[in-house]
């Protein structure tokens, strides 16, 4: 065997290898929008009345800024309680606890999902 034959498949994956990097090389400095902005809308492009990009990018936000200070304290134990049981007697007053099943259920109520009556679809 010469040694031609087998150098020239190792040749080529060379020269496949080298030109994949450089094309490579040569499309990551491509923004992908800019392509988009100038292709038809047949293939994928922006159709045509899409707005005009800003000219100015957008601000970032601040990320690692501390929000200001409460105006207010935040609620003690006891405001806290106070609240919970308001809460509880709006509920009891206009409706009932809706985990709990009540004697007086008719044919046509629906079943409380909750409750586990329910299927999903």
């Amino acid at each position: 065997m010469s040694s031609s034959g087998s150098q020239r498949p190792t040749r080529l994956r060379l020269a496949a290898a080298v030109l994949a990097a450089c094309t490579a090389a040569l499309l990551s400095g491509c923004s992908g929008s800019m392509i988009a902005d100038h292709l038809p809308a047949a293939v994928g492009g922006l159709p045509q009345d899409a707005p005009a990009r800003p000219v100015t990018p957008a601000a970032f936000p601040a990320v690692h800024n501390m929000p200001p200070a409460r105006s207010t304290a935040p609620l003690d134990d006891v405001q806290q309680k106070l609240l919970e049981d308001d809460l509880v007697a709006a509920r009891n007053r206009y409706g009932g606890n809706p985990d709990t099943a009540t004697a007086t259920t008719t044919a046509t109520a629906t079943a409380n999902p909750k409750a586990g009556g329910a299927r999903n679809p």
